[in-house]
């Protein structure tokens, strides 16, 4: 790829990144202006589901109905034309799994209660999950790492004592594989003194109290929990985001990932 090419490749994707931005803001909005005019959340899911999919859907018409350049040569064609249809069929199972999205009114309403909790009230986290029976993996002791490290530190006072926390832990925790349970605690502490650099300007630039956060976006970033969550986005991405689809809010995993640089896996 050329500079060139680079750099309208990159423009491309900041612009993409805006539109989903933007999307995730609407929808958490929408959202809210359902529940105030009495629509149950169940009914709310169907109703921005559908309007997702009706949009994918609408891009599957446009790009199934284009046709390779007047006077093309044959093969050019066939290999348009079966760009197309692969395209249009990978189109077409985003706006299934649109179409079948639920949960998502319910954790934003949760979202919008986190984020308006006030900054003070607690500084520690909620209490993690029990460690299942048998299991060398110890919730309570990856979180103690966690708080140690220079992420948790920095700005302690923004932590807050909510079901949310331990919900993110213990989805982040089942990413870990049992035959990574042994030791996972000391490779998690390398991780963040590997990363601090990393780690201290994303809450710097991402973290409570800067321009982004103030939007109501980045939640994860600053939570003692969230250093397992990155930790697994470098290890066991696909994994983590199989686990974390369905259970909580897409967008909480998506704008960490952004921010962390890494992209969403494909299926």
């Amino acid at each position: 790829m050329t500079g060139t090419q680079h750099d309208a490749y990159g423009e491309e994707l900041a612009r993409i990144s805006r539109h989903q931005g933007e999307a995730v803001t609407a929808r958490l909005r929408l959202f809210e202006v359902l529940a105030t005019a009495g629509v149950t959340a169940a009914e709310a899911d169907v109703l921005v589901s559908r309007l997702e999919a009706g949009a994918v859907a609408g891009a599957h018409t446009w790009v199934s109905e284009s046709s390779a350049l007047h006077g093309s040569q044959q093969p050019f064609e066939d290999g348009w034309f079966a760009g197309v249809r692969a395209v249009s069929s990978y189109l077409l199972r985003i706006a299934d799994d649109a179409a079948a999205q639920r949960g998502r009114a319910a954790s934003s309403a949760e979202l919008r209660a986190h984020l308006r909790e006030p900054a003070g009230r607690a500084v520690q986290p909620a209490a993690p999950p029990a460690a299942p029976a048998g299991s060398a993996l110890d919730p309570a002791e990856v979180l103690a790492a966690a708080l140690r490290c220079t992420w948790a530190l920095t700005t302690p006072d923004q932590f807050f004592t909510t079901e949310a926390s331990s919900e993110i832990l213990t989805v982040a925790l089942s990413a870990v594989r049992e035959e990574e349970h042994d030791g996972y605690v000391q490779r998690l502490e390398a991780f963040a003194h590997r990363h601090r650099e990393r780690l201290e300007k994303l809450l710097r630039t991402h973290g409570p109290g800067s321009a982004p956060a103030a939007h109501g976006r980045y939640a994860l970033v600053g939570q003692p929990e969230t250093l397992v969550v990155c930790e697994r986005m470098e290890t066991a991405r696909l994994l983590l985001y199989g686990l974390w689809e369905g259970e909580l809010e897409d967008v909480l995993l998506d704008d960490l990932a952004y921010v962390w640089g890494v992209r969403r896996p494909t299926r």
